[in-house]
């Protein structure tokens, strides 16, 4: 008797692309609709729309580098995002737990390469500050690795517990 095949979670690629569409469509806004490097409050004291760009990584990392992080960090997002890829085709559909963030990162990491190969470097447009306290600026797209990667640290974390503990 053949073996069943169990649906796979590459179905969950589908939040991937809601992420690049929505990180793109509000990169879009930004450029038609924000000034360069002019604050413009959203909530007084903690929150900015501040358009501003970042030719590195996070915290812009390597950003006077000379142009080659563009492609280096590029590469590396799309080989971490076939990574993932390759990960959700080995991991049950039902199993939000692990698709989630995997679907979260991937749509982060190619919506930042879509700006560093179109733009040379990534839009950032969402500062956040207490007093005089900023911190770095960022976009939709950074949001959904940020997001990704703690559901990835936090749900293996309690798998690993639970399955310490026999459950």
């Amino acid at each position: 008797m053949p073996k069943a095949v169990k649906p796979n979670a590459l179905a969950w690629l589908l939040v991937s692309v809601a992420v690049v569409v929505l990180d793109q469509w509000s990169k879009q806004w930004v450029l038609a609709s924000l000034p360069e490097h002019v604050p413009v409050p959203v909530i007084d004291g903690f929150w900015n729309w501040y358009r501003t760009y970042n030719t590195g990584a996070a915290f812009s990392f390597l950003s006077n580098a000379g142009g080659w992080q563009i492609w280096f960090f590029s590469a590396l997002a799309v080989a971490v995002s076939g990574l993932l890829g390759f990960w959700l085709s080995r991991t049950r559909r039902g199993d939000w737990r692990t698709a989630l963030p995997y679907a979260l990162v991937i749509g982060g990491a190619l919506g930042n390469v879509i700006d560093r190969v179109q733009h040379g470097h990534v839009i950032d447009f969402i500062q956040w500050y207490v007093g005089e306290h900023y911190w770095p600026a960022f976009n939709v797209a950074d949001s959904a690795i940020v997001g990704g990667a703690i559901g990835i640290a936090l749900f293996s974390l309690l798998d690993g517990k639970s399955k310490r503990k026999g459950g």
